[in-house]
């Protein structure tokens, strides 16, 4: 049991690692356009992150893909940019079908690419026979799952208490927000390792 709880902390602080920070933007950019009535839709979310970050850690634990560190570590902020640009472009508009298919799958690839870039210090946890690694796996992306519920709340408890008793409109708080995500990735773009060539 208290392996379970070594690797679930390791997943919980994977989103909500401070220094790190780029899970909680991501999480902030992916939320400030939704309330609390939407949060079937924030979990579906959720979910398809981990379970698309646990396959890609599968896959590169097991060797059978495996991608440079800096081109993964470069795309993970170009994806949180992405949605944040894309909050831009649709905040106030109505249609929010077209929208959610959008959102899906830029988390799909968020949680691929970031499973990828994570994989390489993942692999230096784990050691033993690769069976022995599917747990551990498993528990790590509990962690993640749990700690991104956690944020994703926070976020909607703040949107709300801006939007009730700050009178934001929701426009101007997902502009506001958005434009937040945008001006603390461009600096994570910009010093990118994948310039340094």
């Amino acid at each position: 049991m208290s392996e379970f709880w070594i690797f679930f902390e390791k997943g919980a602080r994977h989103i909500l690692d401070l220094v790190a920070y780029n899970h909680i933007l991501f999480l902030i950019a992916l939320t400030v356009s939704y309330t609390f009535k939407d949060w079937k839709r924030l979990l579906i979310f959720t979910f398809v992150f981990t379970l698309c970050h646990t396959l890609a850690l599968l896959l590169s634990v097991f060797g059978v893909v495996i991608i440079r560190g800096n081109l993964a570590g470069f795309l993970v902020p170009i994806t949180i940019l992405i949605v944040a640009i894309f909050n831009l472009f649709s905040a106030g508009k109505s249609s929010k079908n077209g929208s959610i298919n959008v959102v899906v799958f830029i988390t799909l690839f968020f949680g691929i690419i970031d499973g990828l870039d994570f994989a390489t210090s993942f692999k230096s946890m784990l050691v033993g026979s690769p069976q022995s690694k599917f747990l551990p796996i498993m528990e790590f992306s509990l962690g993640i799952e749990m700690s991104q519920i956690i944020v994703i709340f926070i976020v909607l408890i703040i949107s709300y208490i801006v939007q009730t008793f700050f009178r934001f409109s929701k426009r101007d708080w997902i502009l506001v927000m958005s434009s937040f995500v945008v001006g603390v990735v461009l600096p994570m773009i910009i010093k990118s390792e994948i310039w340094n060539r």
